[in-house]
């Protein structure tokens, strides 16, 4: 029993070291952008954006989806020999995966790039490639670490990957700026840059490959098609998911242009366009880091009363992590919507397409609530609901672009995602198990939310037209109003969210910080009461 608790311990203490990394991960990922942007400028963002997404699946299959799957596979093996048998052929299927897919990107560029409106992308998707040759060691690593329940080495290398990455975009800019490089020579180093951090990433793993990877092991060996088949299905599907907001990017790369330049647009202009439209998404990773962030927290404890088998509690928790990621990403979503003129300014330079931003913002809340309901349901091993999800918002989002755009220009792009996320939600909704159904129904719990969302925006608009005025559109004008908005916003909704009890006591107690919210609060209605 000891041993059971011990192990539970180490569990939930390694799930809470991995969400730390993530978030880092996720800020980082986020941030960096912005001042690349103002170095590059809109079009150079647009050429770096285009291909983006194609970095951002490789990678997810590399530090997230496979290593999941693979660290669930590891931990049902018993004995160290059949882990170690396990992830050397594992490896060996993840090496023909890479050099086939390095291969396909390598070969066929040219024919991407022109697919995407733009043949000079040809270099940096050749550029991005060689990354995908590191994801068998980052794969079989970090899932090896996490099935034996050891996440520093895993959060250590998903950290730094980031840094070095970020580092080296950051100076690909800075180069371009100072030598007067060409946009796309900038995009192929920046792209290039992401297979350095998978080498340094690698690095976290030397230990493992040299000291018990190539050791000779006597255990059974697994069929090589049947770990095949697992790996390329439930395997896949964990990465798919990982990597929603990517794949719909990727439907951008391959349809906004185009669908500008059948709309009459000159290419230059086009291009400007797709960079100032790209602005949202270090907006949305921004967004949701804080409500993914507390909802996470709750992760170890959830998956802890599942093994317990205690039902109850399971669903209370479920309630609680909907309840606080809703409520965060909806106060994130339309704190942001009400600052995003003066946002877009500060971080940007200038306040184009801010109704097209906001209106990508509002993907924020859907995107929140999906991925806290895949979960939810990854623990119950509820995988297909999420996955015929994810197609519908693909096909979705494909069939909009190209019908919305063509009559509402780059707006139709935003509207397209919003809407196949909606989709997406909906179908997960009416198919979710009966044990995580009805998780809203006590407390007025929209009403609530709708009331501190509601003063918390008309506060923050009343403060926009009253001080606006007086401060003028310039960077540093904006970071007062930014900030003062900010600040404003966040205690209204606090105020309101504590007076209606939109959370109860012991949710608050649940939440970082939360207790000292609680307190403050108590405080200073004991001061009232005293008065």
């Amino acid at each position: 029993m000891r041993m059971k608790n011990e192990q539970v311990k180490k569990t939930m203490k390694g799930a809470l070291i991995l969400s730390v990394a993530s978030l880092i991960a996720k800020i980082l990922s986020a941030v960096y952008r912005i001042p690349f942007e103002n170095i590059v400028g809109n079009t150079g963002f647009y050429v770096y954006q285009q291909v983006y997404p194609l970095y951002g699946i490789g990678m997810t299959f590399a530090l997230t989806g496979f290593p999941v799957y693979i660290s669930k596979l590891v931990a049902e093996k018993r004995s160290e020999a059949e882990k170690l048998r396990l992830v050397q052929q594992l490896f060996v299927i993840l090496c023909v995966f890479s050099v086939l897919t390095f291969s396909g990107l390598r070969i066929f560029a040219p024919l991407i790039a022109k697919a995407m409106g733009d043949l000079k992308l040809a270099g940096l998707i050749k550029s991005i490639a060689w990354m995908l040759l590191f994801m068998p060691f980052l794969a079989v690593g970090r899932g090896y670490y996490q099935g034996t329940f050891n996440m520093v080495k895993t959060a250590v290398s998903q950290v730094t990957e980031q840094f070095v990455r970020v580092g080296l975009i950051i100076l690909a800019a800075l180069l371009f700026a100072r030598l007067d490089w060409s946009l796309y020579k900038m995009g192929a180093l920046a792209m290039f840059a992401s297979s350095v951090g998978a080498f340094v990433a690698c690095l976290s793993f030397v230990g493992f490959y040299r000291k018990k990877f190539f050791k000779r092991v006597k255990a059974p060996q697994t069929s090589y098609l049947a770990l095949t088949e697992k790996l390329f299905t439930d395997g896949l599907i964990l990465c798919l998911f990982a990597s929603m907001m990517v794949l719909l990017q990727l439907i951008d790369s391959f349809t906004v242009v185009r669908g500008l330049f059948s709309n009459g647009f000159l290419p230059a202009d086009a291009k400007n366009i797709k960079g100032i439209y790209d602005r949202a998404q270090p907006l949305v990773q921004l967004g949701m880091v804080l409500a993914v962030g507390f909802s996470s927290t709750l992760l170890p404890t959830l998956s802890h009363a599942l093994q317990q088998k205690k039902l109850a509690e399971f669903r209370r928790i479920s309630s609680v992590m909907l309840r606080v990621s809703i409520a965060m990403a909806v106060a994130a979503t339309f704190g942001m919507i009400v600052l995003m003129p003066q946002i877009n300014t500060l971080l940007f330079g200038d306040a184009h397409l801010s109704l097209t931003l906001s209106v990508y913002a509002l993907s924020i809340i859907f995107i929140t609530v999906i991925g806290t309901y895949n979960s939810i349901l990854q623990s119950l091993n509820q995988f297909l609901i999420t996955v015929f999800g994810l197609i519908l918002a693909l096909v979705g989002k494909l069939i909009l672009n190209v019908w919305l755009i063509g009559r509402l220009n780059i707006m139709g792009a935003s509207l397209a995602t919003v809407i196949s996320l909606i989709v997406a939600l909906g179908w997960i909704l009416a198919f979710i198990p009966d044990l995580v159904k009805g998780l809203f129904k006590t407390g007025y719990f929209w009403i609530k939310l709708a009331l501190a969302t509601g003063l918390m925006y008309g506060s923050v608009w009343l403060l926009l037209r009253l001080l606006g005025p007086l401060f003028g559109t310039g960077r540093l004008e904006c970071l007062c109003l930014v900030f003062l908005g900010a600040l404003l916003g966040a205690s209204v909704f606090l105020v309101v969210a504590l007076s209606s009890k939109l959370f109860s006591v012991r949710e608050w107690l649940l939440l970082p910080g939360g207790r000292k919210i609680l307190s403050l609060w108590q405080n200073i209605l004991r001061k009232k009461e005293s008065k």
